[in-house]
């Protein structure tokens, strides 16, 4: 709902600030006085197209115009606010904002947030509509012809929407393998003879560093052992043992023969000629396993004369396969595994892709079905909503004209979760006439009646949050009954949703909850445009001038309160 609307130096009006209430209200002055400014502003506010003419002649700086709008939490302009990317708070006032400066330029702000007009105009279109003698925004837009009948006729879509969303998975699923299909011939050869070098060379895990090691070692064994002789040679070979063995027999001769002679056990000679033998029986024994260690350490380091050959030769394999493949070596072995899953893939890809397809051929006929029930709903819903706007039509002095909600079949390839359905609400104004878009055929005031038609035929059936509507003038041309009939239907639309009407016509006016007067006044010099909330007393007054013109009389004035009621 339009809470507030504050005006800035916009055409003929300096400084303006209106609180706007709920239900119907009425905008009435005399022609001229500027009641067209309202709406210019109102839309200023909310993206329309706007010129530097605008801008109130002699003013300081630029025109302004702020809309505030307090809206349900639900409000679909709040999703659209989190696309955008705009902070707001959902339990607060909605302000749009504009600027224009002499220039032409503007500026766009939502909730003090600098955005574009674009984001404004989307705005726009989500909070209000226009009906009026030269523009209709927003209800005869046949993009949201689908919406309205659908809401009219408690049509739901849920079932098209799952059967579409199934449909066009499992065709992605068939075209993914028919070009898996497509591609296999070129891959069967090209993955055959990859495998078939992978499995050759039968690569494994952790494989380069062990031959990267190994060529090391080869590459270092020749001097490796060269080193290990001299160690032998160092030892004295058998010839160290023998020695050590002829010296150690030589103690035991010298030991037991100064026993013989008589030498004490424990006496000096005999205690150091015992030390000497173990130390030499040490020696032996220390010598003999040096010289078998050394003996092992040479056969480790024995190899086949063309075992570093073979490494490198190995090792060179390997490492040209992986450039080849543009990979490390080390993924080798995941790869083989790859191109062989690959080509698994590819012998069952042509059963898989007729599976796949006839998948998709049964989710199409779900898909088709669920659309032409759809459909049919949507015909009888249109029917009805064809039938309750002709009835508004006649008391609208609208009854040679004919409405209808034309259905066409779309292309299979423009199938959607809405269905396959292009709805337009087309009319004839004339017996025998063609039927077409409402906003090329009818003329200015026949295009306002028929959008209060309409509305009033959608009342209460909108599926969601209902727009501030605005009518301008949609009682040009007519009076007596047929102004009452316009009248009585903006009461009921204002019942549940806010309504502003520009009106020149007494009985449109003595529905409105609340009335506004729209005065000029001014000089020589300068002119400015003033808007009044009016009073009961002061409707009254205003209703009886509208009805008698310039001089009011008491009859007028009884005319006037028994159309307030």
């Amino acid at each position: 709902m339009l809470i507030g609307l504050s005006i800035r130096d916009v055409v003929l009006i300096e400084s303006l600030d209106l609180a706007i209430g709920p239900g119907l209200t009425a905008l009435t002055g005399e022609t001229g006085a500027g009641k067209s400014i309202i709406l210019d502003a109102l839309g200023l506010a909310t993206g329309a197209r706007a010129d530097a003419g605008l801008v109130r002649r002699g003013a300081a700086g630029h025109a302004s115009a702020t809309a505030i709008f307090a809206l349900a939490p639900d409000h679909p302009a709040f999703a659209y606010l989190d696309d955008k990317g705009l902070d707001y708070a959902r339990d607060e006032d909605l302000v749009l904002r504009r600027q224009l400066s002499p220039d032409g330029r503007s500026r766009a702000f939502v909730n003090d947030q600098a955005t574009s007009v674009g984001v404004l105009k989307d705005l726009g279109a989500l909070l209000l509509e226009v009906h009026g003698q030269h523009e209709t925004v927003g209800l005869l837009d046949p993009r949201t012809h689908r919406t309205l009948l659908d809401a009219y006729g408690q049509v739901s879509v849920g079932a098209v929407a799952s059967a579409w969303s199934g449909w066009r998975a499992a065709r992605e699923t068939a075209a993914e393998l028919k070009a898996l299909s497509d591609r296999a011939a070129a891959e069967t050869e090209e993955l055959t003879l990859r495998l078939s070098e992978l499995d050759r060379l039968d690569p494994r895990e952790g494989e380069e560093t062990a031959l990267a090691e190994e060529r090391a070692l080869l590459g270092s064994a020749e001097k490796a052992l060269a080193d290990i002789a001299a160690a032998q040679d160092a030892l004295g070979g058998d010839n160290l043992s023998g020695k050590l063995a002829s010296a150690f027999r030589a103690l035991e001769r010298a030991r037991d023969r100064a026993a013989n002679a008589g030498a004490p056990a424990d006496g000096p000679a005999m205690t150091r000629l015992a030390a000497a033998c173990e130390a030499v029986d040490r020696a032996l024994v220390e010598a003999q396993e040096a010289s078998a260690a050394i003996d092992m350490a040479a056969e480790s380091f024995e190899f086949e004369p063309d075992r570093l050959e073979k490494a490198e030769e190995r090792l060179f394999a390997l490492r040209g396969m992986a450039r080849k493949l543009n990979v490390l070596v080390e993924d080798l072995p995941a790869v083989r595994a790859e191109f062989a899953a690959r080509l698994q893939a590819v012998e069952t890809s042509a059963e898989a892709l007729v599976a796949a397809e006839a998948q998709a051929a049964e989710a199409r006929e779900a898909y088709l079905y669920a659309a032409q029930a759809l459909s049919a709903e949507r015909r009888a819903a249109g029917d009805r909503l064809a039938q309750a706007v002709e009835a508004e039509l006649g008391p609208l002095k609208l009854e040679k004209a004919r409405f209808r909600v034309a259905l066409e079949p779309l292309d299979e390839d423009k199938a959607g979760p809405s269905g396959l359905d292009r709805i337009a609400f087309e009319i004839s104004t004339n017996p025998g006439a063609p039927f077409g878009p409402m906003e090329a055929i009818a003329s200015g005031g026949e295009l306002a009646r028929f959008a209060l038609a309409l509305k009033a035929a959608l009342a209460g059936k909108g599926g969601g949050p209902q727009p501030l509507m605005i009518f301008d003038e949609v009682d040009q041309g007519v009076g007596g009954a047929v102004a009452d009939a316009v009248g009585l239907r903006l009461k009921r639309l204002a019942a549940n949703a806010q309504v502003l009407v520009v009106t020149h016509s007494a009985q449109v006016a003595a529905r409105g909850d609340a009335h506004w007067r729209i005065s000029k006044s001014g000089d020589d010099t300068s002119t400015r445009t003033k808007v009044e909330p009016l009073s009961p007393a002061e409707r009254e007054e205003e209703i009886a001038r509208m009805l008698s013109g310039a001089e009011v009389t008491e009859a007028a004035r009884a005319a006037a309160r028994a159309l307030i009621g």
